[in-house]
């Protein structure tokens, strides 16, 4: 079995470069994953030049340093496909050094303040690779690392890479347009972060799940820090068929110094989640959330919908389904409208049963045409809050109300 396997990893390796590619053992990457290949990726990247192509065959690659891609370059691994590789967590499953173009990161270790492991700028595309963490332990709180890439220049591409292990995934800011497609894994603090986008960003089929480790130290200290994504400013960000489990915030959106968000999230879900959505702020145009499923248990107030008090923004969810048993379906505050139309709503109330689905500590809010599918108190309208509408939705017996308001 040893040789067989020697001879597939020979057999693998020696594969030909596509047709008009680099072959980054050209310029001395050995791919055995104990060499350094940092220098000669970095030669391979820097002659493909504008326009060119840089294929790494299967194998090995140990990275001690950071890449950076000269625009218009494609760096392109093995996958078709972004693939799995579980077998480290489920014994007898694929590892990530089995077989393919793997990335063995070392660099960084220790501090999120270095710089990212590679660089993705104007019209380069990063393609068919796996990124992982060696040095990272499955049983034991995780240590920090800079982000695994960054994207910046306009137009860059991250198209069917398996994000394994990274601290931090992808830092989406500071570019336009850039496309995140087919990317899958387990990063630990943070997904995806988004900021400084003026010109429509696109993330599409990204799933985070935890493929690496379910051990106590990493899932419990994931449960309690981390993100899966975080929107800053991002001008109409569209995000379709994505998905988070067991982090802190499923989907964080924030204000920072560049602006807040405004888009279109389509087929979104975060399950075993602290909070599955938290809107800290939001544009003003306002957040279009549709056919999404969200579910809450861990933490101390699992709740899936919280609109923060800060928050002066429109955030609209349609058609989506809410269970738990958490807490609280939505905690609603801020100054903004929130609105929930034909949304099901299951299994809330907390321990004892006396929360409320919705809670609506301030802001406006519309509740249309929802089944509630306890029956428990529904609505609870704190003294805060604004202007409410509830109207056409179905509870097992009567709608429960709690207004607090001075009327």
């Amino acid at each position: 079995m040893i040789l067989l396997a020697g001879l597939l990893a020979v057999l693998l390796s020696s594969q030909q470069a596509p047709q008009g590619a680099i072959d980054v053992h050209t310029f001395g990457a050995k791919g055995d994953g104990h060499t350094d290949d940092t220098a000669a990726f970095q030669r391979a990247l820097t002659a493909a030049g504008q326009g060119g192509t840089v294929y790494a065959p299967p194998g090995n690659y140990d990275f001690k340093g950071s890449l950076d891609m000269p625009p218009g370059v494609a760096l392109i691994g093995s996958w078709q496909s972004v693939p799995a590789h579980n077998g480290i967590r489920d014994k007898g499953l694929p590892k990530p050094t089995d077989g393919g173009t793997t990335f063995l990161v070392q660099g960084g270790r220790g501090s999120e303040a270095g710089p990212p492991f590679v660089t993705v700028s104007t019209n380069d595309t990063l393609k068919g690779v796996v990124i992982y963490y060696p040095d990272q332990d499955p049983a034991k709180q995780p240590e920090a690392y800079p982000y695994a890439i960054a994207m910046r220049g306009k137009n860059p591409a991250v198209l069917d890479v398996e994000l394994l292990n990274p601290y931090n995934g992808i830092d989406a800011s500071q570019n336009e347009r850039h496309l995140i497609r087919n990317v899958q894994g387990q990063p630990l603090r943070r997904g995806i972060f988004v900021d400084a986008i003026y010109d429509i960003g696109r993330i599409e089929n990204v799933h985070f799940n935890p493929w690496w480790s379910v051990q106590p130290a990493v899932l419990n200290w994931q449960q309690e820090h981390g993100e899966a994504f975080i929107f800053g400013r991002s001008d109409w960000q569209y995000c379709l068929n994505t998905f988070a489990f067991g982090y802190n915030v499923g989907y964080r959106f924030i204000e920072t110094a560049n602006g807040s968000c405004n888009g279109n999230f389509v087929g979104i879900g975060a399950d075993d989640s602290f909070t599955a959505i938290q809107v800290d702020q939001c544009a003003p145009f306002g957040l279009l959330i549709t056919n999404g499923e969200f579910v809450s248990f861990h933490g101390p107030d699992p709740t899936m919908l919280r609109v923060s008090a800060s928050n002066t923004g429109e955030v609209k969810l349609s058609n989506c389904a809410f269970w738990g048993p958490c807490n609280r379906v939505a905690v609603i505050d801020g100054k903004g409208v929130t609105s929930l139309s034909d949304c099901t709503l299951v299994q809330w109330g907390g321990k004892q049963g006396d929360q409320p689905a919705i809670d609506i500590l301030g802001g406006n809010a519309m509740i249309r045409g929802c089944s509630f599918r306890e029956d428990k108190l529904d609505v609870r309208i704190g003294p805060g809050a604004g202007k409410v509408v509830l109207s056409d939705s179905m509870t097992p017996k009567d709608l429960r109300v709690a207004d607090f308001r001075k009327l």
